[in-house]
């Protein structure tokens, strides 16, 4: 993959360029934003220019092929993984290189979910463990096959544990000679301070809606008309782009979990026999896999975001419809607004947090329901 495979940002990818010909190369560097923007894409791209520009012209292509297809030995990348049917017991990024190849392949824009989904492994925590620092600063000690630069990315650096960050931490304070690291991560906030104090951090925006419909409709043969709705509605994330040109059945269910919980929470308003059927449908969530709860809680905020839209007539902005005819966004509107929304964002955000670090989902979601219904009922004045 070279630059000009990389959707948009054409910015920070004039910024990169510019570095590799100039010599100015941040041994450790932070791209910060979701994976949809285009972190992985990018820093493969990245890699390639770093890794082969020291080569005669007549070698720079065999170079970059190897860079593409992820074969290239100065080449190295950290992921999170967890056992498999093929791996048993701690499981390493090594162990699951060939799956990873063919992951990237497949969707560079992809997420954790998708990742560990591909490894049929979506109802585990994947996570980096201390076990990973060793083979980082074995791969990193080695002297560079090409004679260049050696090059390793950490993908979801946030699901570094504890104990691996402060093993790797040695590595990004004394990498050797022409080493460079590069963490990818959608939430720069989660990886510990002394990490991100060493490194240069680069944010990378939403893709221009221009930038999504000229791909999909270069690569999945969309109307305009498609490609520009679906932009629209994407927010800048090309792999939740793909998600909606597909048309993917996990909607639907995320959708009737909403509707049956909220119609529930209304509920509970006047029937204290409410309560016990919160209950059963957080039992019922909580039989799924933290990943999915995961997701469910971003596909809840969205349509959060998209009732307050609709309740101040930013009709423009507003595309969900759902699939169940008796549930109105226009109906459910008026109890999202100004005195609601940021508390609900918060505590979907610390739900969000406390799956992720493996809480007692039951326990969660009623927490998060009762607090919700109290939410839903305030006024708007």
């Amino acid at each position: 993959m070279n630059f000009s495979e990389v959707i948009g940002q054409q910015h920070i990818k004039s910024h990169l360029i510019k570095g590799v010909e100039t010599g100015r190369i941040p041994h450790a560097q932070i791209f910060s934003g979701a994976v949809g923007f285009g972190l992985l894409p990018t820093a493969i791209a990245y890699a390639g220019a770093l890794l082969c520009k020291h080569l005669p012209e007549n070698q720079k292509k065999d170079c970059l092929s190897k860079v593409k297809k992820l074969e290239h030995p100065d080449l190295h990348f950290i992921y999170p993984v967890n056992t498999t049917e093929k791996i048993k017991k701690n499981a390493v990024s090594t162990d699951l290189i060939e799956e990873w190849r063919e992951f990237v392949k497949t969707n560079p824009y992809g997420t954790l979910f998708q990742w560990l989904q591909s490894l049929g492994i979506e109802n585990k925590q994947g996570n980096i463990s201390a076990a990973e620092a060793e083979i980082m600063t074995k791969k990193l000690s080695l002297k560079s096959y090409s004679g260049g630069y050696k090059v390793m990315i950490i993908w979801m650096a946030e699901t570094l544990n504890t104990a691996c960050a402060n093993k790797i931490l040695k590595l990004i304070e004394e990498p050797s000679e022409r080493t460079v690291i590069i963490l990818l991560t959608e939430r720069e906030e989660r990886i510990l301070t002394t990490i991100r104090s060493r490194c240069q951090a680069i944010s990378f925006p939403r893709l221009s809606e221009n930038d999504i419909s000229e791909k999909l409709i270069e690569d999945y043969n969309l109307r305009a008309s498609d490609a520009h709705r679906i932009a629209t509605q994407s927010y800048g994330d090309f792999n939740r782009a793909i998600h909606l040109a597909s048309n993917s059945e996990e909607d639907a269910m995320f959708e009737n979990w909403f509707i049956s919980w909220m119609r529930i929470a209304f509920m509970a308003r006047k029937d204290r026999e409410a309560i016990n059927k919160l209950i059963d449908w957080s039992e019922e969530i909580a039989d799924q896999g933290t990943e999915i709860q995961k997701r469910f809680l971003f596909f809840c905020t969205e349509i959060f975001r998209q009732a307050l839209l609709k309740n101040y007539t930013v009709d423009n902005l507003v595309y969900f419809k759902a699939m169940d005819k008796s549930f109105k966004i226009e109906n459910f509107a008026p109890y999202i607004h100004h005195n609601n929304i940021l508390k609900l964002y918060e505590q979907f955000e610390e739900s969000y947090y406390h799956i992720s670090r493996n809480a007692n989902a039951k326990i969660l979601f009623v927490d998060l329901s009762i607090k919700m219904v109290h939410l839903l009922l305030q006024k708007n004045e």
